[in-house]
């Protein structure tokens, strides 16, 4: 029974290792999973340590591994459309093992970035995880020198021994263009984000190689513009006068793709009916609300969070894994999409 007025104390390793009838040297041993123990001793020093609700010291554990368990995420992406899905993939593979992320957000400021850099060295981070969205691969960090591994999530950094990890989106214009054809569609026309930005010069690559491989051609030129509904609008109404027997349009956003839909109707199209539609991003609140709601391409943001924490993982216990890795889309359908009745 505690005695009023006084805390409890907390329990230490020497009182698991006098409840496990071990040495305090074999019970670290046990906690920290080091030397050669027997199962069995181990095994007693674990239900021990629970029983007793111990918890190690992180300072402690830092002297003998060498390690903080703790890594930088930088975040680029201001309004953290991109970067907080890549942000909840990354904790939850940080958080097997034990490992905590100080989350910076630079609102793509480069002397923020610096900033961030540097404090994190200061508190001895394993290691960094650069997240966000860019036109164009990103400059390596300023620090990259300093001796701790950084991994880039989404915007790969434009050093190829640099380990990225990006979503395939050529491969997700290639699912969505299959998607199309299969259900009737022939007459493929793109609406797309700005000319040379990244990820539009994936997708219209994507884009070419499916319909080629359709025995097809894109109806006219890739419509280069915004990452925007007003874009949409803009370009819905210019396609259909060009070209009025379109039969489908693949948006190179969820955004676009909504204002296509809005123009589409004002120029007295039925979508899907007369006009399909297909957008990227798979981002609920505009593709669900869409009018009819949007098929879409999901980049995987959650999976290339969580698969930049492990290889920052992998890289801070055994070695740097260079290079672009790639993560493949998902395409989730719904009703914009469907098959021509024809």
């Amino acid at each position: 029974m505690a005695v009023p007025g006084k805390t409890s104390r907390r329990a230490g390793i020497a009182d698991v290792a006098r409840l496990a009838g071990v040495s305090i040297g074999t019970a670290s041993k046990a906690l920290n999973d080091r030397g050669q123990l027997r199962d069995e001793t181990r095994a007693r020093v674990q239900a021990a340590a629970e029983q007793l609700g111990f918890i190690p010291s992180s300072v402690a554990t830092s002297l003998l591994t060498g390690r903080t368990f703790t890594v930088g995420l930088i975040m680029t992406d201001h309004h953290g459309r991109f970067s907080l899905p890549i942000l909840h993939g990354a904790e939850d593979a940080l958080g097997w093992a034990e490992t905590l992320a100080f989350v910076c957000d630079t609102r793509d400021d480069p002397i923020r970035e610096q900033h961030y850099v540097r404090s994190l060295l200061s508190r001895r981070v394993d290691g960094i995880i650069v997240a966000g969205r860019r036109a164009e691969a990103r400059p390596p960090l300023v620090l990259q020198r300093a001796p701790v591994p950084v991994v880039y999530a989404f915007a790969r950094s434009a050093d190829d021994a640099d380990c990225s990890v990006v979503t395939d989106e050529a491969g997700g214009a290639v699912m969505a263009i299959d998607h199309l054809v299969r259900t009737g569609r022939r007459r493929i026309a793109h609406v797309t984000g700005p000319h040379g930005h990244a990820s539009a010069i994936a997708r219209v690559t994507g884009v070419h190689e499916s319909l080629a491989a359709a025995g097809l051609s894109l109806v006219g030129e890739p419509w280069y513009g915004g990452w925007s509904e007003v874009w949409g609008r803009f370009a819905a109404a210019a396609l259909t006068r060009e070209h009025p027997d379109v039969d489908a349009v693949f948006c190179g956003s969820d955004t676009i793709a909504r204002g296509v839909a809005d123009g589409l109707r004002e120029a007295g199209r039925r979508v899907p009916e007369d006009v399909a539609i297909v957008g990227v991003d798979n981002w609920a609140p505009v593709a669900e609300e869409c009018r009819p709601p949007l098929t879409s391409v999901d980049l995987n943001l959650r999976e290339v969070g969580h698969r930049a924490g492990r290889l920052l993982l992998q890289a801070i216990e055994s070695g740097h894994t260079p290079g672009v890795h790639a993560v493949p889309c998902q395409l989730v359908v719904r009703s914009s999409s469907a098959p021509t009745l024809g």
